[in-house]
């Protein structure tokens, strides 16, 4: 499959007004060093790691938020500092982040996920088309005339979702989107994004603190201090759970299960990443 985005050697650091608190000088200091990191069109890619480990300003930089300090960002082979290509950059690239009341500028929901096509200069027959098919899309067609402060936790983040999705972007980074909901709004949030690479094709990056949230994913990219420390299938990553734990993280519960069986002398393998491939497992070690 051909690359999406790919980094050269990116390094970013904040000036020091931006590093210090409310704004107070402090010595700038790199936030991500190096790193090299292709993803190809229309797999699913997901990004851990620990509290500061650059997750989130990696993610500014694919859409062009933020811009290299040092090295590049290329973007279906744009480079993110060439300013006559930024906006068709942010236009391949939507970012979903962490709030949805952070993205939600418009009452009732179609509204809102009309905003930014109106803003492209999209045709208003277009427009039309484009959010019925974004909310169809993400579940949330039937609520297209509420109010989006009358929604859940799990359906504010889809209408956010569905607002870049009216972009018609190639790819979609979402930003921990799942870390301010409860357990049915994270499964509703998932879903989604799972079916949107799987039936459209669209790219996902996703960044999340959650591990069982990156079973599904094509590559699993852990972070730490700024690089990038692992960048394999989750089975390949998982498989090492001492080496995350050092990196300050943990692995899937299934994981950790057959991981505890295994220093318990029980020889079962420890690959197993789903609820039922984890049940096969010790049911044929325990016929």
């Amino acid at each position: 499959m051909p690359n999406l985005i790919q980094t050269q050697n990116l390094t970013f650091t904040y000036h020091a007004a931006e590093s210090g608190a409310l704004g107070t000088p402090s010595a700038a200091a790199p936030v991500l060093r190096e790193i090299n990191l292709t993803i190809q069109r229309g797999t699913f890619v997901a990004v851990v790691g620990a509290n500061g480990s650059g997750k989130s300003t990696l993610a500014k930089l694919f859409n062009g938020i933020l811009l290299p300090s040092g090295g590049k960002v290329y973007v279906d082979g744009m480079d993110t500092l060439d300013e006559a290509t930024i906006l068709e950059v942010r236009r391949r690239i939507g970012l979903v982040f962490q709030n949805p009341d952070n993205q939600i500028v418009s009452t009732p929901v179609e509204d809102d996920v009309a905003f930014a096509p109106e803003n492209l200069g999209v045709p208003p027959a277009e427009i039309r088309q484009r959010v019925d098919d974004a909310l169809k899309a993400v579940g949330m067609y039937d609520l297209r005339r509420h109010a989006p402060h009358l929604l859940s936790g799990g359906q504010k983040q889809r209408v956010a979702i569905a607002g870049v999705i009216a972009m018609r972007p190639e790819c979609i980074v979402l930003d921990e989107p799942t870390a301010m909901l409860d357990p049915i709004g994270r499964r509703e949030v998932l879903d989604t994004v799972r079916r949107l690479n799987a039936e459209h094709g669209i790219t996902i990056v996703l960044i999340t603190h959650h591990m069982s949230e990156c079973i599904d994913a094509d590559h699993l990219v852990v972070m730490s201090e700024g690089e990038i420390v692992m960048d394999d299938t989750p089975k390949a990553v998982f498989t090492q759970a001492d080496r995350l734990t050092e990196l300050g993280l943990t692995v899937p519960p299934t994981t950790a299960l057959l991981h505890e069986l295994r220093k318990s002398g029980v020889d079962v393998p420890v690959d197993a990443l789903t609820i039922n491939a984890c049940a096969e497992a010790i049911y044929k070690t325990f016929p």
